[in-house]
């Protein structure tokens, strides 16, 4: 496992300066790590994905535990020593590592390799951690449980619930594909640098889709409902319906109140407006 001088000999030896445009915080702090590890909940079947591994830190904690871990790496440099970071000090489990040089944003199933991840576990940079973890819940059916530490405000955001005041697009969002929740606080001195705000982990666990309805088609009503959040459903949603008294008969027809809003709404109640619109006749 990598304690700070680690992390900060291996920065030195690669020339890397942490940038904020990657997000990069990198972990240095082993109890934290083990933390992380625990709380996944992981066992020997399990192919764990990880984001954004960095210099390796949570890296050489999962392989003792998971099955396999692929790590996914934007930067090139940091994803070229990885391997050879986790020959150095865990020879015997270096096996069970795949390192692949790629946006998380936009990696596919195919470019993981032969093994499907079951689950995510990753330090994720603050800036795109909610359109990592949408991305890969669509992308990758097989994921079925994982823990992610974030942003804390993210964090609220992505585990509320209706009527909470940091429901929103990310919460409905993310609660077609998982149950998520808060899983602790994570202290900013366990970074470095040290960012400007505190982290928080999430966790997840798969569940089947509310609807039928493509997801798509769901989530272009819980834009709309968003996008104007202080409006009544009946006037947020007119846009899409197409006019504000098409929007109340759907809203109707979904048994949802035309004059409640966006957050006052569960996934379920946001895909029985989009099958409402499907059911119209032509």
């Amino acid at each position: 496992m990598l304690g700070p001088a680690d992390v900060r000999r291996l920065a030195e030896e690669l020339g890397i300066r942490p940038t904020k445009k990657l997000g990069q915080n990198f972990v240095h702090d082993p109890n934290t790590v083990r933390r992380i590890v625990a709380s996944a909940s992981l066992t020997a079947e399990d192919v764990v994905l990880e984001v954004g591994p960095g210099l390796g830190s949570l890296t050489l904690a999962l392989l003792p535990v998971a099955g396999a871990v692929t790590a996914v790496e934007i930067d090139p440099v940091l994803a070229a020593r990885l391997e050879r970071t986790a020959s150095e000090y865990s020879p015997a489990l270096a096996g069970r590592l795949r390192v692949v040089e790629a946006d998380a944003m936009r990696v596919r199933a195919e470019a993981l390799g032969d093994r499907s991840p079951t689950a995510l576990v990753a330090n994720l940079p603050y800036n795109v951690a909610v359109p990592v973890v949408l991305h890969l819940l669509a992308e990758l059916p097989t994921l079925r449980h994982g823990l992610v530490m974030v942003q804390s405000e993210v964090a609220d955001r992505m585990a509320a619930r209706p009527g909470n005041r940091t429901y929103g697009v990310p919460s409905a969002k993310a609660a077609w594909f998982a149950d998520v929740r808060r899983a602790g606080p994570v202290p900013r001195n366990v970074f470095w640098p040290v960012p400007n705000v505190d982290s928080g982990l999430v966790s997840f666990t798969r569940v089947e889709p509310p609807s039928e309805v493509a997801r798509e088609e769901v989530f272009r009503v819980v834009d709309a409902a968003f996008a104007q959040r202080r409006k009544t459903l009946r006037a947020a949603l007119s846009g899409w319906a197409g006019s504000a008294a098409r929007a109340e008969g759907l809203l109707r027809a979904a048994g949802v109140d035309p004059a409640a809003r966006g957050e006052q709404l569960e996934i379920t109640d946001f895909a029985r407006i989009a099958e409402a619109a499907k059911a119209e006749p032509a």
